[in-house]
């Protein structure tokens, strides 16, 4: 770090034998630093700095040990604990993990969207409001998170994804499925809370490339997204307290089956007339097509 200072006092002319001395380290060093000011290894951190700056604006949940995991899974070889110093170096913490609050819980991140839904949980036509929001359940091996998309007109569930880690990855994989079943063709709105997942450049991005709107709710007010919280209550009695499930892969079987067969097409809603969300989307959409 004194080697600039070297290199500044010798241009106004102080020798820098002397300067060295004052300092306390041989001229040598200094001459082999100006050579080569950065080292091989100042280098290869600032290749990882940038590669676990992209990861944690990806995933702002992540740890440094899952950081770490994620480079040393695209190739890089390098230890945990060079991780950790490089995290703590540039202060990229988990927003789980965070300290500084006596609650003990993660402080709740800033809106990138405006709430464009203010609970008027109502929609006139397919694909024009989507919810989402996360929800998680344990098993013998550990806990289990879906994400799931609910169209506000139909209360059908048109996309999800079911993954061992609530990551940013889990969000992009539901938002991708709903747009690839329904290719919407107009304004969609996607609702959901401030949670990390929903804010990260990867869901904001493919949120972006389909052509969807951002919404999101208030701070702690459940109610914002209160229509999907209905959605998970459902699945919460109906799947995850109906027993102890062993595996994760036992629970995900049930979760799917639960919304493809018997949700989406076989249980009827007193708010859609009796209909299931597949017949009343196809009560609207069969007479529009012959109007059309």
């Amino acid at each position: 770090m004194m080697f600039p200072l070297v290199a500044d006092l010798a241009a106004d002319g102080v020798p820098i034998r002397l300067t060295c001395g004052v300092l306390g380290f041989s001229p040598q060093a200094f001459y082999k630093w100006r050579s080569k000011p950065c080292s091989d290894r100042d280098l290869d951190d600032a290749y990882v700095t940038n590669a676990l700056v992209d990861l944690n604006g990806e995933d702002p949940e992540f740890g440094y040990r899952l950081l770490f995991d994620e480079l040393e899974t695209a190739g890089h070889q390098l230890s945990e604990r060079r991780v950790w110093r490089l995290c703590r170096d540039q202060r990229l913490w988990s927003t789980t993990t965070r300290k500084g609050r006596r609650n003990g819980k993660g402080r709740p991140g800033p809106a990138v969207h405006d709430d464009l839904v203010k609970r008027q949980f109502r929609a006139d036509a397919p694909d024009t409001v989507w919810l989402t929001d996360i929800t998680e359940h344990p098993t013998s091996e550990g806990k289990l998170y879906v994400c799931a998309i609910k169209d506000v007109f139909s209360n059908r569930i048109v996309g999800y994804s079911i993954d061992e880690r609530m990551t940013a990855q889990l969000a992009v994989t539901a938002l991708r499925s709903a747009v690839a079943r329904r290719a919407p063709t107009g304004t969609v709105v996607v609702h959901s809370d401030r949670g990390s997942q929903f804010r990260s450049r990867a869901f904001r991005s493919v949120l972006g490339a389909a052509g969807l709107t951002g919404s999101m709710g208030r701070v702690a007010s459940a109610g914002d997204n209160a229509a999907m919280e209905s959605f998970f209550s459902l699945l919460q009695k109906n799947v995850l307290d109906q027993q102890r499930w062993a595996t994760r892969s036992e629970l995900r079987y049930a979760i799917v089956t639960w919304i493809e067969h018997t949700y989406n097409h076989r249980r009827r809603q007193r708010g859609l007339g009796r209909l299931t969300p597949v017949e009343f989307e196809l009560a609207f959409t069969q007479p529009a097509a012959h109007a059309a």
